[in-house]
């Protein structure tokens, strides 16, 4: 594959390699090593899990569905949560995405323009800052080591200024949780 700078966008060429995908990559092949660069789990997927898979796609339900996610998906999503007194609309509150960083990406794209500031407590998942930044706003680091990786009013304080849209807090965190 070509990688001509010129072939990609300038925001995309600055922002470096993750190093946690580097580790990842040294891995591969390597049986006798246990990884814990990636967040999978070290189980194969459940086979009642496996089963239903096959059993749709024997039937041929591979159609896209709703940009939303399914309908049914999302109900059942509102009835858990309302266990929690959280009251959300499934039809139009609740979204449903392939993973964690699409659903953090497509909040940040829905949210930022260019120019804004994202607070970022930190250390976090590798991918917030890039994602901040493909949206052209800045990240600005709060540090949560000196504060037992929990941020505090007074850090969050500091840091606002005119050009703050949001504050992104990651709980549980690494490199520790509660």
């Amino acid at each position: 594959m070509n990688t001509r700078p010129d072939r990609l966008s300038a925001s995309m060429m600055q922002i470096p390699p993750s190093g946690i995908r580097k580790f990842f990559e040294m891995l591969i092949g390597h049986d006798d090593v246990i990884s814990l660069s990636v967040g999978e789990p070290d189980f194969p997927t459940p086979w009642v899990i496996r089963e239903e898979a096959f059993y749709h796609l024997e039937k041929g339900h591979t159609s896209y569905t709703s940009n939303w996610g399914l309908i049914e998906l999302r109900e059942e999503i509102a009835k858990y949560l309302a266990c929690y007194n959280m009251s959300y609309e499934p039809k139009n509150e609740i979204l449903i995405t392939v993973g964690a960083s699409e659903g953090v990406d497509a909040v940040l794209r829905a949210i930022l323009n260019p120019g804004d500031e994202i607070i970022v407590s930190q250390p976090c998942y590798v991918n917030y800052v890039p994602l901040a930044e493909l949206c052209q706003a800045k990240a600005v680091p709060l540090d949560t080591g000196k504060s037992n990786f929990y941020p505090t009013a007074e850090a969050v304080e500091k840091l606002i200024t005119p050009k703050t849209k949001a504050l992104m807090i990651c709980s549980p965190n690494n490199p520790r949780e509660r």
